[in-house]
């Protein structure tokens, strides 16, 4: 079975003009077919408070109202994605830009307003598979921005790009090997979070248990790597978490995340 690598990039990289650009180069550089999953940033912030609109966030999550909806569906569709799209066409990658909502690639479900109302913030609640096989087969690179399309309510929604690559590589699962990448801060999930080289070179269930039962992996690293685990169980091969920077690394340098 062939395998797919599912790369996903956050602000980290986006907001940083030189470090997007080694990315770029050295993703185009990875043989085989691949998708990489995009998130937006604070391009859409500045850009809102240049228009005079307020940012709202609840619990570090941004509240999408209606004028911040046409705000980051222009950054993120727009400005980010094909400002990527245009990068890996100069490195020699064919790449396509498009959304959730082009070729029906992730539907969503509009988020029930209780009992936080974030807005047009969707769920996704699908994956158009055909439509992604098609891309890859004739040899397009996808590169997905985080707008998806609730038919049901006739709208866009922000979705989060992390949900987003999980999305796309459990779908991609039905048909390929999948490899999900998920490129951080850090190199990888560390057993000292002030020591950059104490990596934990591959986790597997029974490991996982263990170190959050002695408090090593706690806080924010729990949901990423719950979240991880949950992909797997649902069929992608493996799950990766490392650093952009290591992306060419022999096993990319980072933590594996196994069965």
């Amino acid at each position: 079975m062939e395998t797919v690598r599912v790369v996903k990039i956050g602000g980290n990289v986006v907001d940083d003009a030189g470090k997007l650009e080694r990315f770029l180069s050295d993703f185009a550089r990875l043989e085989g077919p691949k998708v990489l999953v995009h998130g937006g940033g604070k391009i859409a912030t500045a850009i809102s408070h240049g228009l005079g609109i307020e940012t709202r966030m609840i619990d570090g999550r941004r509240v999408t109202d209606a004028e911040t909806l046409r705000i980051v569906t222009m950054v993120y569709a727009g400005l980010i994605n094909k400002s990527i799209v245009g990068a890996l066409q100069s490195e020699g990658c064919n790449a396509l830009g498009l959304c959730g909502a082009d070729g029906g690639l992730v539907p969503a479900r509009k988020r029930a307003a209780k009992p936080v109302d974030y807005g047009f913030v969707g769920d996704p609640a699908g994956f158009g598979l055909d439509t992604a096989t098609a891309l890859l087969d004739s040899g397009l690179v996808p590169v997905v921005a985080p707008i998806t399309y609730d038919p049901d309510c006739r709208s866009l929604l922000n979705t989060n790009a992390d949900t987003v690559a999980q999305t796309v590589a459990v779908g991609l699962s039905e048909r390929y090997a999948v490899e999900l990448v998920y490129c951080f801060e850090k190199r990888g999930v560390l057993r000292d979070v002030n020591d950059e080289e104490s990596v934990i070179p591959e986790i597997v269930p029974e490991l996982y248990a263990r170190l959050k039962a002695d408090g090593i992996v706690a806080d924010g690293m729990l949901p990423k790597l719950d979240n991880a685990f949950r992909a797997i169980a649902a069929g992608v091969k493996n799950v990766v978490i490392c650093a952009a920077e290591q992306l060419l690394e022999p096993g990319y340098g980072g933590t594996t995340l196994r069965r």
